[in-house]
């Protein structure tokens, strides 16, 4: 298992940040790779992404999710990945967002990949790409207020 860490300041109230990454629908515009996610139901997104030429896809629950704080997923079925996003005020209008993913390579080519740490530049590229995104935008495309421990989830709903 391959950990990859990354953090990154983005001149946008917490609020908004957190609210954009819930619309994981929305992922494409920025990541690279990523060609389509699905999301089924309050904590199961299915995943389609390109990687070194290969058409991947998974599963991925949701399986801790804190309003303006935290969002954790693993994969429950496909290309084995874990991770969460933390999202943390750093001033009025700005906010840090850390995010930890574990991934297992899959085959030789794979592991050459992230040897030559052109999964860690992905994921960097990503991150500059949502920061870019959401700072043009200045307010998310949507929000989802909800909360997800373990197998309870709670709704609050969209925000207006």
């Amino acid at each position: 298992m391959t950990t990859i860490h990354k953090t990154i300041d983005v001149d946008v109230l917490v609020r908004y940040v957190y609210d954009q990454w819930t619309q994981f629908e929305e992922f494409p515009k920025f990541m690279d790779g990523v060609e389509r996610v699905v999301q089924r139901g309050d904590k199961i997104l299915d995943w389609t992404a390109t990687v070194g030429g290969q058409t991947r896809q998974w599963t991925a629950e949701i399986v801790d999710q804190t309003p303006e704080r935290r969002i954790a997923w693993k994969a429950i079925e496909g290309t084995e990945n874990a991770g969460a996003v933390l999202f943390e005020p750093i001033g009025p209008d700005r906010t840090r967002l850390e995010l930890t993913i574990d991934v297992e390579p899959e085959g030789p080519l794979d592991e050459a990949g992230v040897a030559l740490g052109l999964l860690d530049r992905r994921v960097e590229g990503d991150l500059e790409r949502f920061r870019t995104f959401i700072e043009t935008r200045r307010r998310p495309a949507g929000a989802w207020t909800g909360e997800i421990h373990g197998s309870r989830v709670r709704d609050r709903g969209q925000r207006a």
